[in-house]
């Protein structure tokens, strides 16, 4: 387990340290002189003098090869230090703070949303295959896999918002502000995960400890929910947890259509921008999540199913 640890810690710095090169570096690839961007868009669309993006680029750093660029950005980051906003007198670090709080909110929303639908919506429609239940199940899945999250959102807004005037149309506040984005963002997540487990449980409902638990007596809620969810569960675990990196990508969309001041807001508005340490900071603190996530989805396999092992690789 602590060789399992180890080498998983160490994948994941790795990965990071990718990230961070990547995310760098495609900064510098976009076509322009981003010192004279900026500052052309911090002037109101007056051009620049010389003198005065050298001295931008003096100030920010930008003046220096690429590579010792990163070098010097990595060094402050291993720090916690994000940098400021070329554009606001804030911290990058605070900036990503202030604005964690609501797409956290809206991605558990979602994720339970998605979960809750879609774990009995699964178990039914394996347990009644070839019945009408289990049809109107795969047409659920197939219509959540269809609807694109902005089209929903702004069908949802026309119906539930302007029309019965159920919930805010847009913003942040009370639980009311928080049910139409994450019915959004969770129907398609539930449309995979419902599928999953349907396929799943197929798969151990035809196991043979199943059928001998049925020729022993055992009520069939019993077999179902003790015997075979239990392991049906394992491929779903790591799904679910994949989707939480899918849901913060989801949520740039969402945030948009609803308004929601959030991560993916923000990073919108810093790429239109070129606000550059803010947006190297978003993907780094977004990419650390999507791994931190798989590697706790790994731990839990562990603890769900005790006959996976972690002795000579990762299972």
């Amino acid at each position: 387990m602590l060789q399992f640890l180890i080498r998983r810690s160490a994948t994941v710095l790795l990965v990071l340290f990718g990230v961070s090169v990547i995310t760098f570096g495609l900064m510098f690839v976009t076509p322009g002189d981003p010192a004279e961007t900026i500052m052309r868009q911090q002037m109101g669309g007056r051009a620049p003098s010389e003198e005065a993006i050298d001295q931008f680029r003096e100030e920010h750093g930008l003046d220096k090869p690429i590579p010792v660029q990163y070098v010097d950005w990595a060094a402050d980051v291993v720090q916690g230090d994000f940098r400021q906003s070329y554009f606001q007198e804030t911290k990058v670090s605070k900036m990503i703070l202030n604005r964690v709080v609501p797409t956290t909110e809206l991605a558990l929303a979602a994720i339970a949303i998605a979960v809750a639908i879609a774990i009995p919506a699964g178990i039914i429609s394996a347990i009644h295959q070839g019945q009408p239940p289990d049809y109107l199940s795969q047409f659920g899945a197939l219509l959540g896999i269809s609807m694109p999250n902005f089209w929903l959102g702004y069908l949802l807004i026309i119906v539930f918002s302007v029309q019965l005037d159920i919930f805010p149309i847009a913003g942040v506040g009370g639980l009311d502000h928080l049910v139409l984005p994450a019915i959004t963002l969770g129907t398609g997540m539930a449309a995979i995960i419902t599928r999953l487990v349907r396929s799943s449980m197929l798969e151990v409902l035809d196991e043979g400890y199943i059928q001998t638990a049925h020729s022993k007596g055992l009520k069939e809620k019993i077999v179902v929910y003790k015997h075979a969810l239990r392991n049906a569960l394992i491929p779903v675990v790591t799904i679910i947890g994949l989707q939480f990196g899918y849901v913060l990508n989801g949520a740039v969309v969402v945030e948009i259509v609803f308004q929601r001041p959030g991560l993916g807001n923000l990073l919108i508005q810093s790429i239109f921008s070129r606000d550059y340490p803010v947006v190297q900071g978003l993907v780094l603190v977004i990419g650390a999540i999507f791994v931190l996530t798989n590697f706790a989805v790994d731990i839990a396999y562990r603890l769900i199913d005790p006959r996976i092992s972690f002795q000579g690789g990762d299972q």
